[in-house]
């Protein structure tokens, strides 16, 4: 069966999270990895919070890649198949490339961390902004951003689902969009908890620091193919993978033409692989030609191994 596998990325995380999948030795075994890499307990964590401690993005994205590596590898400890392709919203591309082979866990957890420590730094705290628009198509969304930017940055960063979009940028360009949008027929439009603007034109000294530890980090020809944020493309030359991260950084998200993608090549199915639903939902509404789904707990991953005939009842 011809399925992908896609993996969450910030935003999914919450206390006590990995809980749901109880008696997995896969997921303990590695959040155990990771921590070494970090040095830092992250299953204590996970498991105690508080929130705020989990909210924090050099704590957020190392956290979120551990969920979807260690939700993977609990995937195959059941008996579940490889998929035929992997994916990852944002920060879900880092997992995504460790469960196809290209980049090693333990060189990842660190990376991330980096990632997640520039991206905080290149725009003072309360300066930028992300916020969630409802309601409006892309071109509706570009044309809000292009008339509230007044000399600064705000840019579409997350193509979700139709009519689900985030952009970002200048807290004061962001509201002024907000407002915009608002007048142009937007249902909702609602800041987001986020301590970055991540996405957008402000996360480009970012992006070259990342791409200076990249240069650093091995990366090898992935063993499943990897259907990456930016280009919407599957890349195996490893200064390409390079490449695209960087400029993932800064570009935005490009959710709904990745989906589009995967149910062209005949994906039947695309699986969530982490705590959570978010991009199981997204799926459903962005194509009717792939069924969604979601590995969010312990009965879910068997639930799906019922359903793909890899278990009987």
């Amino acid at each position: 069966m011809a399925f992908a596998l896609v993996f969450p990325g910030q935003g999914s995380q919450s206390v006590g999270m990995m809980d749901a999948y109880v008696g997995s030795s896969a997921i303990r075994e590695t959040f155990a990895e990771a921590s070494e890499a970090l040095g830092e307990d992250l299953w204590q964590m996970v498991s105690a919070g508080p929130t705020e401690r989990l909210a924090l993005t050099v704590n957020t994205q190392p956290l979120m890649l551990t969920a979807g590596v260690a939700v993977y590898r609990a995937w195959l400890a059941a008996g579940g198949p490889r998929p035929s392709l992997v994916a990852g919203h944002s920060l879900g591309e880092y997992s995504a490339l460790v469960a196809a082979g290209a980049l090693a866990f333990a060189d990842a957890v660190p990376l991330v961390r980096f990632r997640a420590q520039v991206m905080q730094e290149a725009v003072p705290e309360g300066k930028g902004a992300m916020a969630a628009l409802m309601g409006m198509d892309i071109d509706e969304v570009r044309t809000a951003c292009a008339e509230a930017a007044q000399g600064e940055v705000v840019e579409a960063a997350n193509l979700n689902a139709p009519g689900q979009i985030v952009i970002a940028g200048a807290r004061t360009a962001v509201e002024r969009a907000m407002v915009l949008a608002m007048a142009k027929g937007a249902k909702r439009a609602v800041l987001l908890p986020v301590s970055a603007p991540f996405h957008c034109a402000l996360m480009k000294p970012a992006a070259e620091r990342l791409r200076e530890r990249l240069a650093t980090v091995r990366i090898v020809r992935p063993e499943i193919d990897v259907l990456n944020n930016v280009d919407v493309a599957v890349q195996t030359d490893p200064e390409k993978i390079r490449d695209a991260l960087v400029r993932q950084a800064f570009s935005p998200v490009r959710w709904i033409e990745s989906v589009t993608a995967m149910a062209s090549r005949g994906l039947i199915r695309v699986i969530e692989c982490g705590p959570g639903k978010v991009l199981a939902a997204m799926t459903r509404r962005i194509s009717k030609e792939v069924e969604g789904g979601a590995l969010h707990d312990a009965a879910s991953i068997e639930q799906m191994l019922l359903e793909m005939g890899m278990k009987q009842r």
